[in-house]
């Protein structure tokens, strides 16, 4: 099953969604920002990708300039940067795709397609 998580105010997660529901991909939609993935469940999806760590953080949100991550993050084991992606869901590049041996950051259509269809 693929786990879709999202922000429902995000235009890009709904053009993700849009896609899924059209092409007749079943997934579980999950509300990034009411309840962010478990720290666990973020290590497993972060391993399991082919993506260096800070790629999961959504830069370009105001929560990761208040915090000055793009200075702090460098300093910062992976640990730490998990515990700080599961804290709040508005530091996670979204949509986040859990897509059993594949994980897809932000959408593009022509990777969904590549991986999912």
């Amino acid at each position: 099953m693929i786990t879709f998580y999202e922000y429902s105010k995000c235009t890009t997660c709904r053009k993700g969604k849009k896609f899924l529901e059209e092409n007749g991909i079943e997934f579980e939609a999950h509300d990034m920002v009411k309840a962010p993935p478990s720290k666990e469940t973020l290590k497993r999806i972060i391993e399991k990708s082919d993506h260096d760590i800070g790629k999961f953080f959504n830069t370009r949100g105001k929560k990761y300039k208040e915090l000055d991550l793009k200075n702090r993050l460098p300093e910062m084991d992976d640990d730490e940067k998990i515990e700080l992606l599961s804290s709040d869901g508005m530091l996670i590049k979204r949509p986040l795709v859990d897509a059993g041996d594949d994980v897809l950051l932000g959408f593009k259509e022509s990777e969904y397609k590549e991986t999912l269809l």
